[in-house]
């Protein structure tokens, strides 16, 4: 007896490199009405550049002149990258700015190499939805607010008090992600914890962020639960 053979079901296809760039300069023009006309200048500049160096430049022949030019065509195509790039960054985290949760998903997504993060808080108010983030790394410990500096200041002042007692001489840094003036955007927020100056090696931000980390949250959070679902516990 013929045993029927089951089709196994396709993948979806993957959209392609280009599909997906156009994906990303198209979300990306949404939030940004200057992005066409600042990716124009970036791609013409380097061509330009590079036209006036191969006229220039003293025994130039067409050869070398159109060398000049696809240096130029691709360094201009390298340009439209980086800025696309950064821009769309910025594009993103532009729609979820503000929301409970922000730091944690730059935590997730965005920490450079030789940070550690955790996309939970380790502390939140539950009424205001304010939380405090912590980060590990080369340059130390480092403290992100969510929230009006206003409501989270105490919280911080806490979480600090407790990495002092358990981390002994590690550096503590506070950055403010919210409302205020001097508050740290949250599309620059990983890149603001690459100019930290560090002061731990590799086996001591291992050592350090085990360490924090068997202090435990101030509220239970399961992993993926948005802080606004969060309810402080009764004594």
């Amino acid at each position: 007896m013929a045993r029927s053979k089951e089709k196994t079901p396709k993948k979806p296809k993957q959209p392609g490199r280009l599909k997906q760039m156009w994906q990303v300069f198209q979300m990306t023009r949404r939030y940004d009405s200057n992005i066409v006309w600042i990716l124009v200048v970036a791609f013409v500049v380097p061509i330009l550049i590079s036209l006036a160096l191969a006229l220039l430049i003293p025994g130039s022949n067409v050869f070398t002149v159109v060398l000049w030019i696809i240096a130029g065509v691709l360094a201009g195509i390298l340009a439209m990258l980086i800025i696309l790039g950064r821009r769309a960054e910025k594009a993103a985290y532009s729609q979820i700015e503000g929301q409970p949760g922000a730091v944690g998903a730059v935590l997730r997504s965005s920490l450079k190499r030789g940070w550690v993060g955790s996309e939970m808080p380790v502390a939140v108010n539950g009424k205001t939805q304010d939380a405090v983030y912590r980060a590990v790394g080369r340059g130390g410990v480092v403290l992100i607010s969510e929230g009006p500096k206003t409501r989270t200041t105490r919280m911080l002042d806490e979480e600090k008090r407790k990495i002092v007692r358990i981390g002994g001489n590690v550096g503590v840094t506070v950055i403010s992600v919210g409302p205020d003036e001097d508050a740290v955007p949250l599309h620059k927020l990983a890149r603001r914890l690459t100019r930290i100056k560090p002061t731990l090696t590799k086996a001591e931000v291992l050592a350090v962020n085990n360490r924090l980390n068997s202090m435990g949250t101030k509220l239970p959070i399961p992993k993926g639960v948005d802080p606004m679902k969060a309810r402080p516990q009764r004594g």
